[in-house]
């Protein structure tokens, strides 16, 4: 007879022990389903479907165009305006996205959290893949705009997109996991995202150029500026799919791969203190649902 004292306990966990992250990608089937539910469900009912992943953008870059670029003639001032304009709305639609899917993701799904334990960090991260997921059609026509426009894909301009979307990506995982938790408690959480979004398109060079900021602050200010992780992904954009070199409104800025792995080590600050910030409040998840 095998006694409680001579049974291996090795193999067994804690019930509802969470290991964070961690867990994600341990139970990848379970973030699977969320994600294919988030597809599915995101246009359900909706007689144009995915159809709105390109009308949304589309509307938007339009009336940026016309008063940014018209209006405000920056299509003189910024060569090659209409890739510049384009690149920086969809880098900065993505991050609006996936880290507002993120802050309401508990809240959404606060049936599956309330019945049964899974690891909570799933939901924030699913819903920024399913945001990525969203943001992918957009890539597309940007892409196929870019080749259009004389663009030749090449290491360094893949390198350089595929390192601005992971800036976004973490970065929106890491507020995401702050402001999920947060919204559980407090529902002004989501307020305050809005807020923040509504700010992200103009603190980041997508509708003027970084040389205007350069013009107009102090260098210290400008600096900070430059460091901000949104500008630095959205130059990373433009470094993929509009810069050329030709043109002496066609410039980067001079320190910007310094810039860019100052800020990647940042948002990777921001991914732990979200994961510490999310493991703290978690635990009282069920009861303020």
């Amino acid at each position: 007879m095998t006694t409680l004292d001579s049974t291996d306990l090795a193999e067994f966990q804690r019930p509802g022990r969470s290991h964070g992250l961690v867990d994600v990608v341990r139970r990848r089937y379970l973030l699977r389903l969320l994600v294919r539910k988030g597809t599915a469900t995101r246009y359900r009912n909706s007689a144009l479907g995915w159809v709105w992943s390109y009308i949304k953008p589309l509307s938007q870059y339009v009336i940026y165009f016309f008063i940014m670029g018209v209006i405000l003639g920056n299509t003189r001032n910024i060569e090659n305006f209409p890739i510049y304009l384009l690149s920086g709305i969809i880098a900065i639609n993505f991050f609006n996205e996936a880290f507002s899917n993120a802050t309401k993701s508990i809240t959404d799904n606060k049936a599956l959290v309330k019945k049964i334990y899974l690891p909570r960090e799933l939901f924030p991260v699913s819903a920024v893949i399913v945001a990525f997921i969203h943001f992918l059609p957009q890539l597309i026509v940007l892409l196929i705009v870019a080749l259009l426009s004389g663009w030749l894909p090449s290491l360094s301009t893949i390198g350089a997109g595929l390192l601005g979307i992971l800036i976004l990506t973490i970065l929106a995982t890491g507020l995401g996991l702050i402001f999920g938790a947060v919204n559980v408690a407090y529902r002004d959480a989501q307020n305050l995202v809005e807020i923040i979004r509504m700010f992200a398109t103009w603190t980041a060079p997508v509708l003027y150029s970084w040389q205007r900021v350069a013009d107009a602050l102090p260098h210290w200010a400008a600096e900070i500026y430059m460091l901000n992780p949104l500008a630095s992904a959205v130059q990373l954009f433009h470094r993929a799919f509009w810069y050329t070199g030709a043109g002496e409104n066609m410039q980067m800025p001079p320190d910007m791969w310094r810039n860019v792995w100052i800020t990647l080590a940042v948002v990777c600050v921001v991914l732990v203190i979200g994961q510490f910030v999310f493991r703290r409040l978690e635990r009282g998840f069920a009861q303020d649902l």
